[in-house]
């Protein structure tokens, strides 16, 4: 099956294709048949319409899978950015600022899942995950598996922008992507201590110094040596970045990040 062709995805089917088994618990098998249920009376909607999934029982309309752009190879080896110059090693933005985390990769190209991503975020659209973990699991699942990761890590929100939206984006991401993967997650290592301004507005610097005193290891030891962050979107590095910088401190010594999109950079 080709990226661009992906089918729907049951939701009580693994995305096949990788090396990475998903392992399901006997708790996400009664999840998964008391989610069917309610997706029966209370339909779904598609990450990329927004309508009800059509057939019912899919995670994306077959119409719409389609629509969404793939992060292809060549690649960069540090942000996993698409590279046009099969020649390249490093996109511009990496070779030209350093990064503390090992390496990275993200799934869709940002234009095509900006929209879906913002629904996802900002308009309770947590059912969207489902179908992202899938695809994540399906196109990233050699990436993952090479990562050896003891934990997913989502990227913690403010206190006060968790109580404002409910729930974190990339927890819910990270749980879907831990039910196909067995990884656990750790959303309980590190904390967002500064109520950051909104990143997309801010240039590279300032994202930077917005970041510097933004995360707090919440355990003096954290006891796991390779990690994996998970995020909504990958821009310049400066959120992951930020917290290499604490987990690194904290004595984990390889971080790898996950993203469902990755922007232009700088």
């Amino acid at each position: 099956m080709q990226t661009n062709q992906i089918q729907h995805i049951s939701k009580t089917q693994p995305a096949s294709g990788t090396h990475l088994t998903p392992r399901f618990s006997k708790s996400a098998r009664l999840r998964a048949a008391v989610d069917a249920a309610v997706t029966f009376l209370f339909p779904r909607r598609c990450p990329v319409c927004d309508e009800p999934v059509k057939p019912w029982n899919a995670l994306i309309c077959d119409d719409c899978a389609a629509k969404l752009s793939y992060i292809k190879p060549p690649r960069c080896l540090k942000c996993g950015k698409h590279i046009g110059d099969g020649g390249k090693e490093y996109c511009d933005d990496c070779a030209a600022h350093p990064h503390l985390f090992d390496s990275g990769r993200a799934l869709f190209s940002y234009r095509s899942v900006s929209a879906s991503i913002a629904r996802f975020k900002y308009r309770g659209r947590r059912e969207y995950a489902a179908y992202y973990a899938a695809c994540m699991h399906k196109q990233l699942g050699n990436f993952i598996c090479s990562c050896g990761a003891e934990a997913l890590v989502p990227v913690p929100l403010h206190k006060s922008r968790y109580r404002k939206r409910g729930y974190n984006q990339a927890q819910v991401l990270a749980e879907e992507l831990s039910a196909r993967t067995g990884i656990p997650v750790r959303a309980d290592l590190i904390e967002r201590v500064e109520k950051t301004a909104p990143m997309k507005d801010l240039s590279a610097a300032e994202r930077q110094n917005n970041l510097k005193r933004a995360f707090k290891i919440r355990h003096n030891d954290v006891k796991l040596n390779i990690i994996i962050i998970i995020d909504d979107i990958y821009t310049t590095g400066s959120t992951m970045d930020a917290m290499s910088r604490e987990f690194k401190k904290a004595g984990v010594e390889r971080i790898y990040f996950i993203t469902l999109a990755i922007g232009r950079g700088i």
